[in-house]
């Protein structure tokens, strides 16, 4: 990847503050209610209630500063913390019925502030606007995915075979043979590679590369969670499987796909893969692709 410039850093940071002026979200009473913006926040994603650990790593909070946030608001009488009734390591939090209706009023006040600031555009700028923060929004999901590289056996490489059976199971008209997915020792150590994709500790894609023969890559399984679609993880994920391609030594990477998959087909496509004829019997192969290392996409 390209290095981060020092404009770029210095123009998000402006960004950001000039957004969090904007919003009130330095004011010890956000929104003009008796609280910060981080409280407010929490009462916003307990919603109907959520377990302690999944809050804590949906924001990335530490242990204890939400122990305290929760602590206040259980003060307050706005929430409630209870043990989850099937796993005892669990404690649950919700709202009560006056932490519904302060939520209620924040949310109105939210909108409010959001139609305040939207005002001041025209019809056509508040659509480039919209379209704008959806853009950066993608993209900051984005850039806060990790792509590791584990080990094929591992728990969530696994998971993740297991997930991308079932997606493709559905969308190939003859079905899907999980027996048909790389065994462990393909994608490991100096067979090949492994890697998922974390968002929020969550897999949410991976890719798996092994060897076919002396400076010959085969790619399988790309694949990438839906709640995670749209946003270029796939990319990501094949830029990985390259760069540890060519670690190994290897110079031309083959992959096949079905017919059905005509994403992949012209993401593959896009980033500089030709379409060859069959190198293989694949019986859920279609369209056959190769690329020489070092030939980047157009």
């Amino acid at each position: 990847m390209d290095p981060v410039s020092t404009e770029q850093v210095a123009e998000f940071r402006r960004f950001n503050r000039y957004f969090t002026r904007s919003i009130g979200a330095l004011d010890d009473h956000y929104l003009g209610q008796d609280r910060p913006l981080g409280e407010a926040r929490l009462l916003f994603e307990i919603g109907e209630g959520v377990s302690l650990r999944e809050l804590r790593n949906r924001l990335g909070l530490d242990a204890g500063y939400l122990s305290r946030m929760t602590k206040t608001l259980q003060g307050q009488g706005l929430v409630r913390v209870s043990v989850h009734p099937g796993d005892s390591r669990l404690r649950m939090v919700e709202l009560t019925s006056a932490g519904r209706i302060e939520l209620a009023e924040q949310n109105r006040r939210a909108d409010a502030l959001a139609a305040g600031l939207l005002e001041g555009l025209s019809g056509p700028q508040r659509d480039r606007l919209t379209e704008a923060i959806g853009t950066a929004r993608r993209l900051l999901r984005l850039a806060g995915i990790t792509v590791v590289p584990v080990d094929g056996a591992a728990p969530d490489a696994r998971a993740c075979l297991d997930a991308y059976a079932a997606d493709i199971d559905a969308r190939f008209p003859e079905g899907f043979d999980p027996s048909d997915l790389v065994r462990p020792e393909e994608v490991s150590g100096d067979a090949g590679a492994f890697f998922v994709a974390y968002e929020e500790g969550r897999p949410v894609g991976c890719g798996a590369l092994r060897r076919l023969e002396p400076g010959v890559g085969e790619l399988r399984h790309v694949w990438v969670h839906p709640d995670a679609r749209r946003l270029g993880l796939a990319r990501r994920l094949l830029a990985a499987l390259e760069t540890a391609a060519a670690a190994r030594g290897l110079t031309v990477l083959r992959l096949d796909t079905h017919a059905s998959l005509t994403e992949a087909q012209t993401m593959y496509r896009a980033c500089g893969y030709t379409e060859i004829p069959p190198y293989s019997e694949h019986v859920y192969g279609d369209h056959w692709f190769e690329k020489r290392l070092g030939t980047p996409g157009p």
